[in-house]
Parts: C-alpha cells; structure tokens; sequence
C-alpha cells in the first residue's frame, strides 16, 4: 500500500468513524452486505485512486523506454564519430598535419569537453535540486491538506451533531 493510500484511507476512515459516531446517535446504520450503498466521494474516491495508480504503474516503464531511447542516440552519435574517424584517419595522416598544432588542437578539445561536462554537472545538479524542491514542497502541501482534512471532517461532524439535534426535537 502506498503512503498517499494510507493517508486518504486514514483519513476517510477518521471521517466515516465520525459520521458513524453522531449517527450512531439516534439512529442504527445497517450495511446490506449484498449491495453496497454507494456514496459520491466514494465513487469520485475509487476512480481517482484507479487513475493515479494507472499512472503510478506506467510511470516506471515510460521512464526506462526513454532513457534506452536516449542511449540509443548517443551510442549512435559515437557509431558514427567511430566511423567516420576511422575513414577520416587515413585522409588526415596523407597530409602529415604538425604534430605542435594537433597537440594545441587537442588541448583546445580538451579545455571544451571539461566545459562541457561541467555544464553537464550543473544542469544535473540544478534538476536534482529543482526535484528535491518539489518533494519538500508535496511534503509541506500535504500536511496541510491533512490539517485541513481533519477541520474538515470534525467540521463535518460537528454540523452532523447539529442537524440530529433539530431531527430529534
């Protein structure tokens, strides 16, 4: 079971205990066994719950496809660099190019590729930090939607309380 699962069936539970509770009151509940009454938020509950799982399930496999996609090009890219280096070699070694200006064309690639990469490194980082953000943020929305949950259903309770009270007089 899920974290998010536990919460909404925690809190549903608190909800229909408290309901139950004030109903209990005046009058006796009995639950037909054999078909169900079914309630708003339950429907909206069960298929909601069924889309987000749906997702949940797809999520990991949508993920992976992408990152083998990904590695495809870049294996590809390096095919090609491969190949076309080997073929280029021979034309490059025909002119005999000054070994001083391949070794300053090398320092040159190389200077680039360590900017590169350290770009790669912050773009990375900066995702890892935007993700981290956004998990803080979930975590901080959802006690908050738990306080106001729990208003919510002793609200609810309480209004129930009320009403019972001018059913009975």
């Amino acid at each position: 079971m899920l974290i998010e699962d536990y919460n909404v069936d925690r809190h549903t539970k608190c909800m229909e205990e408290a309901i139950e509770k004030t109903s209990n009151q005046s009058t006796v509940i009995v639950k037909d066994k054999t078909n169900p009454k079914k309630s708003v938020c339950g429907v909206m509950k069960d298929n909601t719950m069924g889309i987000i799982q749906k997702l949940e399930s797809e999520m990991p496999q949508i993920f992976q496809e992408y990152s083998n996609l990904y590695s495809r090009y870049l294996h590809s890219v390096q095919d090609i660099f491969g190949t076309c280096s080997f073929a280029e070699k021979q034309y490059f070694d025909k002119m005999k190019v000054d070994q001083n200006m391949l070794n300053m064309y090398d320092d040159y690639l190389k200077s680039t590729t360590n900017i590169v990469e350290s770009q790669i490194d912050l773009s990375t980082n900066c995702v890892r930090r935007y993700i981290q953000f956004r998990l803080s943020s979930m975590d901080v929305w959802d006690k908050f939607m738990h306080i106001c949950l729990n208003m919510y259903a002793k609200s609810l309770s309480e209004l129930l309380q009320k009403k019972q009270g001018k059913d009975v007089k």
